[in-house]
């Protein structure tokens, strides 16, 4: 085992990756573990908060990430030690990020529900991918294909060229027809994206809503596959989440108890709310009862009622004498048009017997 880890890894140059690799698994078991036992309200464990803030670890994870990765542009290729420990302080940072992915993603703590899968989908092609590179597979293709040797320029030979477009299509066609963990594996064993790319799509998938009918026979044979195949596969990957990473899909206690207590909130609003209520129609009716009572200063919802009260009555108070005015100076009106004539004089007045 130790010559093969020194002839695999060691003199193959791989032992910064193999750094980052362990650190990365290491570090992301431990925050598992660490937050599962928060979870179950363990005493000696707690969130670490700033304040009122919750400062998750992806914030550590992005500082560890910028550390190491300085670190390793930093250091001379010489120093194999120094970049060993680079990668180490890169993996663990990286561990810390990809944990928080769907936090990320979504911009909202989604870690314990449903959407908090996709952190653990994007640690687990994290790693798929690294353990492909740490056994020596290359992407798209074999290293003895990658330049043309008997150039002089380093120029990349036609063969590989070629090579990598055909790759670089059947991963397109297979990640549309919504097999990502084939696309991905396919980007280094070629040999599957041939057959992701053959097989029909999945039914959600953006292959599927560009060309099958919902009454073709492609779509239905991929319902079909759908239900007995892909189904209890990934029951079986959730399982194994869950299994290490914790259940996604309950309810958080921190969120639990922020609901009960915004529950609480509500109905002691609601209670004293009733209470004003209540409050003013006892006012209400005791002022009823009683009508030669004086009002003296009152607050809360009865002296809210009782300002609307005088309001209005002031209110029909001005429209009434407003319109008793009116009515006084159209009946002066009409006086002064239908008064007689004012009687002559009897000097003026014609005599009886005489003409005019």
């Amino acid at each position: 085992m130790i010559e093969m880890f020194g002839e695999r890894i060691v003199e193959a140059g791989r032992l910064p990756l193999f750094g980052f690799f362990a650190a990365f698994i290491i570090t992301f078991v431990v925050t598992r573990v660490n937050v599962r036992l928060i979870r179950s309200n363990v005493r000696w464990l707690r969130n670490v908060t700033a304040g009122d803030v919750h400062i998750h670890h992806v914030v550590f994870g992005v500082v560890l990430m910028l550390v190491g990765g300085v670190g390793s542009v930093a250091i001379p290729d010489a120093h194999v030690r120094f970049e060993l420990a680079a990668a180490v302080v890169f993996g663990v940072g990286s561990a810390l990020v990809l944990d928080e992915f769907a936090l990320i993603l979504h911009l909202s703590d989604v870690y314990w529900t449903e959407k908090g899968r996709a952190s653990v989908d994007a640690v687990f092609v994290a790693i798929a991918v690294t353990g492909l590179l740490l056994l020596g597979i290359h992407p798209f293709g074999y290293e003895n294909l990658w330049f043309d040797s008997g150039s002089g320029s380093g120029s990349l030979s036609p063969l590989y060229a070629a090579f990598l477009f055909g790759n670089l299509v059947l991963a397109v066609i297979t990640l549309l027809k919504g097999k990502i963990w084939t696309g991905l594996i396919g980007l280094f064993l070629p040999a599957l994206l041939i057959v992701g790319a053959i097989r029909v799509a999945r039914p959600a998938s953006p292959w599927s809503r560009w060309r099958y009918d919902a009454d073709s026979r492609r779509y239905q044979r991929a319902v079909r596959r759908e239900k007995k195949l892909r189904r209890p596969l990934i029951r079986g990957k959730i399982w194994v989440q869950e299994f290490i990473a914790g259940r996604h899909d309950l309810i958080p206690p921190e969120l639990m108890q922020r609901r009960a207590e915004a529950t609480e909130r509500a109905r002691l609003r609601r209670v004293a709310r009733a209470r004003r209520r209540a409050a003013a129609r006892a006012a209400r009716a005791a002022r009823k009862a009683t009508p030669g009572t004086p009002r003296g200063p009152v607050t809360g919802g009865e002296g809210r009622t009782e300002t609307r009260a005088r309001r209005g009555a002031l209110a029909r108070t001005h429209r009434g004498t407003a319109s008793r005015m009116r009515t006084r100076a159209a009946t002066r009106r009409r006086a002064r048009h239908t008064e007689p004539e004012e009687e002559p004089p009897p000097s003026e007045r014609p005599r009886a017997g005489t003409s005019g």
